[in-house]
């Protein structure tokens, strides 16, 4: 029977603690895997060691599944700090490149090793990193480590370059629409209909913001649980693996998977995103909130809701009764207006309305409380002001301004009837004429 070696009289006691690592974390599972292998080798090289002293610390600093291209390791950092309270005088690996497979980060381990007085071993690799020439045979070990590791990368790129170009998956996020099988791209069919649904709703709006607004009222999510926002929308509409294409540094191939929109769609949304924000809202009234949604009323008293159909690629739009909505055609006597002229005649009658003197005094009236010194022609002024500055106004903003200054809109068969806010009307004084006011007092 072999006998273990026995320290030497005098010889000082060196704790030694053993690093593993392994990159990928395929076997980790097993009973006896590769960290357990290197840490029996260490252990062995510890005991034969015994006689110097050496004695093998029960802590364990393993990191598995964890890259040598990285620091931030946690049986790494724990080992450091370790080493920084000196608990440990000696620190054994198998390989060097269990250590580390850069030479800048080894560079700043060994300086961490210098100056807590640590010595560095390899099992395999047998050197003295305190002697000039250990540290010359640690330096050029780890260059062909490192050269090994670039050498490794390039392949993978070139390997995955090669394999984009032919088309196939080769894994990340997983797009809408899509999932995984036998490690290609294949339809997921209810994804499928939400993504056509929202390319085709884009078409018919024309405008994100309003689709945005839109899929939070009807509560539509991402695969997540979470709204649908512009940064989702836009990334979904730019993403060309739907027309069936797979992407390698901007660059475009012919996927092997199916393409879930067609081309034609695909060209109308490409249409739609390069005119200018500015003008996709000039031309997509139907997209921000309706001009009058929750203001206007019917014959009946009944609430008119805004709706809208489609004719070719023409929009039509409209407000209808909820009489007629619940009860048919014949529950309301102005059963459709027409959303275009019934606003225009409304935003034409509250442009007379704002020039009008006894809305001018009413208003005056009900500003003049929180504005001190506020004169009438001063609100004459700022009423006046809104009418020129209408057309410029994006359509989201005056449907703020229509939201903010009328309180009702009654549709009869003999016209129609506004009723004004008197303090919706101060309140958009103060945000047209207390600039320009207080500056005239200023002065």
């Amino acid at each position: 029977m072999t006998k273990a070696p026995v320290p030497k009289a005098g010889v000082r006691k060196l704790r030694c603690a053993i690093y593993t690592r392994k990159s990928s974390e395929e076997g980790l599972e097993m009973e006896f895997n590769s960290l357990d292998a290197q840490r029996d080798a260490c252990s062995a090289y510890i005991a034969s060691q015994r006689s110097e002293g050496w004695v093998e610390l029960a802590e364990h600093y393993d990191d598995g599944g964890i890259s040598g291209a990285t620091l931030e390791r946690p049986g790494l950092k724990r080992l450091l700090a370790d080493i920084e309270e000196r608990r440990v005088d000696v620190v054994v690996v198998y390989k060097i490149d269990r250590l580390s497979r850069a030479l800048m980060d080894f560079a700043k381990l060994i300086d961490v090793f210098d100056r807590n007085n640590v010595t560095f071993v390899s099992v395999t690799q047998a050197f003295n990193t305190t002697t000039s020439m250990g540290r010359l045979t640690l330096n050029i070990l780890l260059s062909f480590a490192q050269f090994e590791r670039e050498v490794i990368g390039e392949r993978i790129r070139d390997k995955f370059a090669a394999s984009r170009k032919r088309g196939m998956w080769m894994g990340g996020y997983v797009p809408l629409g899509y999932e995984v099988k036998d490690r290609k791209l294949v339809i997921n069919e209810p994804e499928a209909t939400n993504v056509r649904m929202i390319f085709e709703r884009f078409v018919e709006i024309g405008s994100a913001t309003a689709l945005v607004r839109a899929f939070a009222d009807e509560g539509v999510r991402t695969r997540k649980g979470r709204l649908i926002d512009r940064g989702f929308l836009y990334k979904l509409l730019n993403n060309r693996v739907y027309i069936g294409d797979a992407v390698h540094k901007g660059t475009a191939y012919r996927g092997e998977h199916d393409a879930i929109i067609t081309q034609a769609m695909w060209d109308k949304v490409r249409a739609i995103l390069k005119e200018s924000p500015r003008k996709r809202a000039a031309n997509t009234r139907a997209q921000t909130p309706a001009l009058l949604k929750g203001l206007i009323f019917g014959p009946t008293g009944c609430a008119m809701t805004p709706t809208h159909t489609r004719k070719g690629d023409k929009l039509y739009r409209y407000y209808v009764s909820q009489s007629v909505l619940k009860r048919g055609a014949g529950a309301c006597p102005v059963g459709r207006v027409p959303a275009a002229e019934i606003e225009g005649a409304v935003v034409d009658q509250l442009r007379g309305l704002l020039r009008s003197p006894e809305i001018v005094v009413g208003t005056w009236r009900s500003a003049r409380p929180e504005i001190d010194g506020l004169s009438e022609a001063e609100v004459r002024e700022a009423l006046e002001s809104l009418d020129p500055l209408w057309d410029e106004l994006f359509p989201a903003e005056q449907a703020r301004i229509v939201q903010l200054l009328v309180e009702r809109v009654d549709v009869g068969r003999d016209g129609v009837d506004i009723r004004l806010r008197v303090d919706g009307l101060a309140h958009l004084v103060r945000e047209l004429g207390g600039i320009a006011v207080s500056s005239q007092r200023a002065a």
